[in-house]
């Protein structure tokens, strides 16, 4: 009984190690993304994306693949001043092959507090950011208020 408890804890050790050693290589990679944005730097922000990537935003219509989003990007990052999202709270989840992984965060931005969620893929072992859903956060007792603001903007 003693050796199969030691064989179980063994593999959740090394289960969790495998998955753990990703975690701050994608997190520096995530934490890089939005710095690059912060700092306008195109090619950074742009070169982690994979050619199939998708970006959604927060306004109605906002569903990007990279070509629209750098299309719509461009001019903030040529002025120099694209946006600043301040990312916490990172959590990741993996797919059995340790090829996939997501993740959501919580960022703090200009719209104040926003929710981020995203896709990586890993290739020729290289990971690459696949999609990223950008959401404003509001309370759910202020949702009748927004709906009304909302309204009457239509």
């Amino acid at each position: 009984m003693m050796k199969v408890l030691l064989v179980i804890v063994i593999s959740f050790v090394c289960l969790s190690m495998q998955f753990g050693s990703e975690k701050p290589n994608l997190d520096a990679l995530i934490d890089g993304w939005h710095l690059a944005a912060a700092k306008a730097d195109y090619n950074g922000y742009f070169g982690l994306m994979n050619e199939s990537f998708i970006f959604l935003g927060t306004a109605d219509g906002e569903r990007w693949d990279k070509q629209q989003f750098s299309d719509f990007s461009k001019p903030y990052f040529d002025k120099g001043k694209a946006w600043v999202f301040t990312p916490k709270n990172r959590k990741w989840n993996f797919s059995k092959n340790k090829k996939v992984a997501w993740f959501d965060e919580d960022l703090d931005t200009w719209m104040r507090a926003c929710r981020g969620s995203g896709v990586m893929i890993k290739r020729k072992g290289k990971w690459k950011l696949a999609y990223y859903n950008l959401t404003v956060l509001i309370e759910n007792e202020k949702v009748k208020e927004f709906i009304e603001l909302r309204d009457k903007a239509l």
